[in-house]
């Protein structure tokens, strides 16, 4: 069943979702939250290296100038054990994920070189969350969570993303009754938003 506090899925999602229920809006997000971490990534690449791998011996030598435990490694692996530690199988698929975004931001970023890329992921940047606000304003014509809660929404988005696509495709859910759960907490969560909306329009 759900966890306490800072990891309980229940809630964390159903915040998320109340901010997302239309189709389109959920779509929209779907093409362009991974991106936004993908291009985040790229940027962290050229931040301070924590650890320098190519004393270790532990990769081949064409690696070891691309693959860098830099504060992007830190990014990636912070987001991957929080979703692990929130729901084991999404959260173990998900980890892996985040750390395939790592590994190929770090070889993108080294071919680009710090003067191009930061262009390449200010258009992604750009063009992503555009496309957000205008699901948000166009179609759900509700303000985006992160206006809310900003680092919830930060969080929670790639792994938001993610279990709607598992729901969708496997009508995969993290224990049995989640998503009835999850979908009662958030048309509350709506209905209250809109009656605070209708009173002050009256």
């Amino acid at each position: 069943m759900g966890k306490p506090g800072l990891f309980d899925l229940e809630n964390h999602f159903a915040f998320y979702g109340a901010y997302h229920s239309n189709p389109v809006n959920i779509f929209i997000h779907t093409l362009f939250v991974w991106p936004i971490f993908f291009s985040g990534l790229v940027l962290f690449y050229f931040t301070p290296t924590i650890y320098d791998l190519s004393q270790s011996g532990i990769l081949p030598s064409g690696f070891n100038s691309v693959l860098v435990f830099n504060y992007g490694f830190v990014f990636a692996l912070f987001y991957g054990l929080f979703y692990m530690i929130l729901d084991k199988k999404a959260g173990s698929l998900a980890a892996v994920l985040c750390l395939a975004c790592w590994f190929g931001a770090s070889f993108l970023a080294a071919k680009l070189g710090y003067s191009l890329a930061w262009k390449v992921v200010l258009a992604a940047q750009l063009l992503c969350w555009t496309g957000q606000f205008v699901g948000h304003g166009v179609f759900e014509k509700r303000a985006p969570a992160l206006l809310d809660n900003l680092v919830q929404a930060f969080v929670m988005a790639p792994f938001f993303v993610l279990l709607e696509v598992l729901q969708s495709l496997f009508r995969y859910e993290p224990y049995p009754g989640f998503h009835a759960r999850v979908k009662a907490k958030i048309d509350a969560e709506i209905k209250e938003w809109q009656d605070k909306k209708q009173k002050k329009h009256s």
